[in-house]
């Protein structure tokens, strides 16, 4: 074993256990004891910087003495970045207003964008930070770090914090002008019939609700596809219940029966609809099918339509799966799912103290599979990519 090694095993076994004074103290002794080059050889073997070195051989030399319990100094230690950058706390503040998930005061809002993305945007600022204290400035100031470790929904996009944040601005441009943003996704398939559902219930003591033991679809009912429109603007859900298949054609329709029933009455004076949307699905940025029927949509009602994609592996920030979808789970916890009438009896008694409100129907209509569309209804479509993303954003106008 060489001497470096040998020192570099000594101090990882022994400066673990010392006290910030004493590792430099002990240091600063063999650096000062190897003369020539020492601070330097006792700089790499235990990772302590030169500076830190040099103050122990400068300590050892004057003699200084502190108290039995102390370490440093009375006011010494590295300050706080706060107090040394008054403005910072400030800055990132603003700098994830607009990307801070949670937040009932703004209708898109998460905290996506990485700790070294905002290190490297407060610098800009002229602000000199890491990304480590960035992360030790949020905890201070409230924010959880949400692990993204679990099971993943697709590949990420190097844009997505950007995406984000284009979804929050055009959302904030629409509301504040009146104009509706809906948030859409399709529900998880629920079985009809008298099966297991997850949660609890009250009921009689010893007395559970008897179900299946086997979840095999009932031949005749078979699945529910809950297709759900969450409107920002004023915190009400419409739920289009259908019975079969869930394609472009049943998204746009749900859309459609909520303009119907509920959107042309609100909105009658507006002239565009927002939609946020997964990048897959029955609504996915690549599928003709939903563009097409989108083009119906907007000549039928005159709307210009805007839509604005989640990026791919993203799907659990959509609005609607914890402004909506999640109370409507919480609602039927335990409750068998026995017929078509219950499960829209049961989303439609949804509510929350906030003043959530929602509206389901029944969509008997049969949906055709994998239905195609040709080149040429492409090519008819009056659709205006974004020069942002033109694929996850775009406008589709009226041909009228």
């Amino acid at each position: 074993m060489d001497e470096m090694t040998a020192y570099k095993n000594r101090y990882k076994r022994l400066l673990p256990e010392l006290p910030e004074r004493a590792r430099r103290l002990v240091v600063a002794a063999d650096a000062k004891a190897r003369g020539y080059g020492g601070i330097t050889f006792v700089h790499k073997a235990s990772g302590i910087s030169r500076v830190t070195i040099n103050k122990g051989i400068k300590e050892l030399a004057a003699g200084i003495s502190l108290p039995k319990d102390k370490s440093r100094q009375p006011g010494g230690g590295r300050k706080k970045i706060t107090e040394k950058d008054t403005t910072v706390l400030h800055d990132l503040r603003t700098l994830v207003s607009d990307t801070s998930r949670g937040d009932p005061e703004s209708p898109l809002r998460w905290t996506c964008t990485s700790t070294r993305n905002l290190a490297k945007e407060l610098k800009k600022k002229g602000h000199a930070i890491t990304h480590t204290t960035v992360a030790v400035l949020l905890r201070e100031d409230g924010y959880s770090l949400q692990s993204n470790r679990k099971t993943k929904e697709g590949l990420s996009s190097p844009d997505r914090d950007e995406q984000f944040r284009y979804i929050s601005t055009c959302s904030k441009e629409y509301l504040t002008g009146g104009d509706p943003v809906i948030s859409v996704d399709t529900k998880k398939k629920e079985l009809v019939g008298n099966y297991k559902n997850s949660g609890q219930t009250w009921l009689p003591k010893g007395e559970p609700i008897a179900v299946n033991v086997h979840d095999f679809p009932d031949k005749e009912h078979g699945k529910a596809v809950p297709y759900g429109i969450y409107d920002l603007g004023n915190d009400h859900g419409y739920v289009n219940v259908g019975i079969n298949r869930d394609t472009g054609e049943f998204a746009v329709a749900s859309i459609r029966r909520w303009w119907q029933h509920f959107g042309k009455e609100r909105y009658g004076k507006s002239k565009r609809l927002l939609i946020t949307a997964d990048a897959g699905g029955s609504n996915g940025y690549r599928l003709r099918l939903w563009k097409k029927e989108l083009q119906a949509l907007a000549d039928e009602t005159g709307l210009e339509i805007t839509v604005c994609h989640f990026p791919p592996g993203t799907s659990r920030w959509n609005k609607i799966e914890h402004r909506l979808f999640s109370f409507i789970s919480i609602n039927w916890n335990g409750r068998p799912l026995t017929s078509y009438e219950v499960i829209v009896n049961l989303i439609a008694s949804t509510r929350t103290k906030t003043g959530l409100k929602v509206y389901a129907v029944l969509d008997d209509s049969k949906y055709e599979l994998n239905k195609k569309v040709a080149d040429a209804e492409i090519k008819a479509l009056r659709i205006i990519s974004h020069e942002f993303h033109g694929e996850w954003n775009y406008t589709i106008r009226p041909r009228k």
